[in-house]
């Protein structure tokens, strides 16, 4: 039987008290976000833009509540100057990261990104755990919620694009869902 990764993250998220999550539409995290807005227990918030999620999360923590952010890998770069704010003032933050650039990738405007995520968040500092198999995404995420709240440390789980499938062109030049 395959994992229900997304309801795994989704468990995870619950049992580390995570009452906020933001995001920016994305495709791969389709199925998390709609448990995300259908659970009375978590305000799920769309944003504009990836970075504006940090200040959300910031701002819960002050306000006594646990936030994570959902983005894919090609949103990590509009969050560099923002990552600064982590560190500085020694904030705990999850992040979770659907992945492009990688296996099987149609599309090259997702590979440099996709390629420099994991190097982006460890020059931030982050404490970064790639995962590739679905029955590992849930205690991975677990275990990285119980070290970004407990230690105070920026944490990132990249979500494979092995795992999460790839896309193609449809016959209009859009992007289609996973293969």
């Amino acid at each position: 039987m395959a994992t229900d990764w997304p309801l795994d993250i989704h468990h995870a998220l619950r049992a580390a008290s995570v009452r906020q999550v933001s995001y920016v539409p994305d495709a791969g995290h389709s199925r998390l976000i709609t448990l995300c807005h259908d659970d009375p227990t978590i305000v799920a918030t769309v944003l504009t833009s990836e970075q504006e999620g940090i200040g959300l999360a910031c701002g819960a923590w002050l306000g006594g509540q646990r936030a994570a952010l959902l983005m894919q890998s090609s949103g990590v770069g509009n969050c560099v100057n923002a990552f600064s704010l982590l560190k500085t003032c020694g904030f705990p933050f999850l992040t979770v990261v659907t992945m492009r650039g990688q296996w099987g990738e149609f599309n090259p405007w997702q590979v440099p990104m996709g390629q420099a995520t994991a190097a982006t968040f460890a020059l931030a500092g982050f404490v970064v755990h790639p995962v590739d198999v679905a029955a590992e995404v849930g205690p991975t995420v677990a275990a990285a919620a119980k070290l970004a709240f407990d230690s105070s440390v920026p944490v990132a789980v990249l979500l494979g694009q092995r795992l999460i499938g790839t896309k193609a062109f449809n016959e209009a030049g859009k992007e289609s869902g996973k293969e």
